[in-house]
């Protein structure tokens, strides 16, 4: 089966975020199963760029709108990834280093649909599946169905993969005429609520819709930033399949970042000098147990709520415990966090930025992982951290919901509440530094993290089935 993923991030090429880390893994897995997957990306200006050879595949042009654009599709010559890549160079858009964050994002990701789309009609064969993911992509499928010029590609089943439903990449109207020669008797399936909104137009017009996480799925029937009716209407083509950790990338055994290796046999000593290395690095007492977080800055997150969080917890637990940060987003949370480090030094620090490399000794010399999320669709950062020995601290929604049993119930492992608030998140802070105190329990969970299994494996088997259920 040859399968074809569009999307807007791919790890190591260009990430954002979660959407990169699945796309980076999955296609991998797939091959693996015996199956041909390839991936196409915007060609960012990016590092694996220059550092890996490329042969042009595919030139032409095409409308965006009134606006005649050239576009280049390039092919990774040696397989570095373990499946074909593909880089869609398009002058003037896709050629940034940032995958987002322009004023005319708009126009990059319409423009990179249209050349995909073009690019295949061209192909001498078809494709048995096209595999879009986020509202990045999310016209494709209605472009090969109402879009005259490829109508040639419309007996392709298509799945769009959601891995956040809060971002859907809403336009106006105005804007209509960018979408190649469409059937202007379909505009009910772009419109949502007097505007062009690109990811329900995608679950609309997908033969399926994946999620994922299993109680993502159901929660967008309740919170999906607007798109609340449309799962209810559309419940019947959607499915919830977790998604999986690329586990030759995140090994503590193997991994090229750490200070120093381990395994589920030499976890206590490993994780303590990846411990003492961190608190090293960030002045931090690494005979406190260390909590940590990583991830975006931003309300979605509950980032807002850390700076007050962290503060009470060291206040009211006596500073029993040390904290450090590591991300970006909304510049407010990023100043109160930076700012907080003159008034805890020795027990809190933070590190405004992304660093994968500091991220990987970060799940493997914490003791604990911080994710008090609102919304978490599927949440990777709960999965490094166990594979790592790091005890997941998550509110319970979303993927957290699926894969953290709280160490209090029966063959539980992590520290769970319910809330996202400053209260919740204190408690659960306090219930990690009593565990940390009983060292025996602490280690047998931590032994009992590392042997779970989020690998690919599964979740690949899920997608294959969910394919062969859509090719003739």
């Amino acid at each position: 089966m040859e399968i074809i993923h569009v999307s807007a991030e791919c790890y190591p090429v260009a990430k954002a975020g979660g959407l990169g880390d699945v796309v980076g893994a999955l296609p991998k897995y797939q091959v693996a199963a015996g199956h041909i997957a390839k991936v196409v990306l915007p060609m960012y200006r990016t590092k694996f760029l220059y550092e890996n050879k490329w042969d042009v595949v595919h030139k032409s042009s095409a409308y965006l709108g009134a606006t005649w654009f050239d576009y280049t599709v390039i092919k990774e010559r040696d397989n570095v990834l373990g499946f074909d890549l593909y880089l869609v160079d398009i002058n003037g858009l896709t050629d940034r280093e940032k995958v987002y964050g322009y004023s005319d994002d708009t126009e990059r990701f319409m423009s990179f649909q249209i050349a995909v789309v073009d690019w295949l009609a061209n192909w001498q064969h078809h494709p048995d599946i096209i595999h879009v993911h986020d509202h990045h992509t999310a016209l494709i499928p209605f472009m090969i169905k109402y879009c005259y010029s490829y109508q040639q590609l419309a007996s392709i089943p298509t799945v769009l993969t959601i891995h956040n439903a809060q971002y859907q990449g809403q336009m106006d109207w105005s804007r209509s005429n960018y979408i190649p020669h469409w059937d202007g008797w379909q505009w009910g399936i772009l419109d949502w609520h007097n505007m062009i909104n690109p990811l329900a137009a995608g679950i609309r017009s997908a033969w399926k819709v994946t999620t994922v996480s299993w109680s993502y799925l159901e929660e967008m029937r309740m919170e999906s930033n607007g798109l609340e009716a449309l799962f209810e209407y559309e419940r019947g083509k959607c499915v919830g399949i977790l998604n999986g950790i690329d586990t030759k990338v995140w090994d503590p055994s193997t991994d090229k970042y750490l200070e120093q290796h381990f395994d589920i046999d030499t976890m206590a000593s490993g994780k303590r000098a990846n411990k003492e290395w961190l608190c090293a690095e960030f002045g931090l007492q690494p005979d406190k147990p260390l909590f940590i977080f990583i991830g975006r800055l931003v309300g979605e997150k509950a980032a807002d709520l850390l700076p007050r969080a962290i503060g009470d917890s060291l206040y009211y637990i006596n500073q029993r415990m040390n904290f450090l940060v590591l991300g970006s987003g909304e510049p407010h949370i990023e100043a109160e966090l930076s700012h907080m480090t003159h008034y805890w030094p020795g027990v809190y620090n933070a590190r405004i930025g992304y660093n994968e490399q500091l991220s990987h000794r970060m799940y493997a010399g914490a003791d604990f992982l911080l994710m008090p999320s609102r919304v978490e669709p599927c949440g990777l950062n709960q999965m490094y951290s166990m594979r790592y020995g790091t005890v997941p601290v998550v509110r319970r929604t979303g993927g957290l919901r699926d894969t953290v049993i709280d160490f209090g119930e029966p063959n539980g492992y992590g520290i769970c509440f319910n809330a996202a608030s400053v209260g919740d998140i204190t408690q659960a802070v306090y219930r990690g530094v009593e565990l940390y105190q009983n060292q025996m329990q602490f280690d047998v969970i931590r032994r009992q993290l590392m042997e779970k299994d989020f690998s690919w494996d599964i979740s690949t088997e899920q997608y294959i089935d969910l394919y062969k259920s859509l090719v003739p």
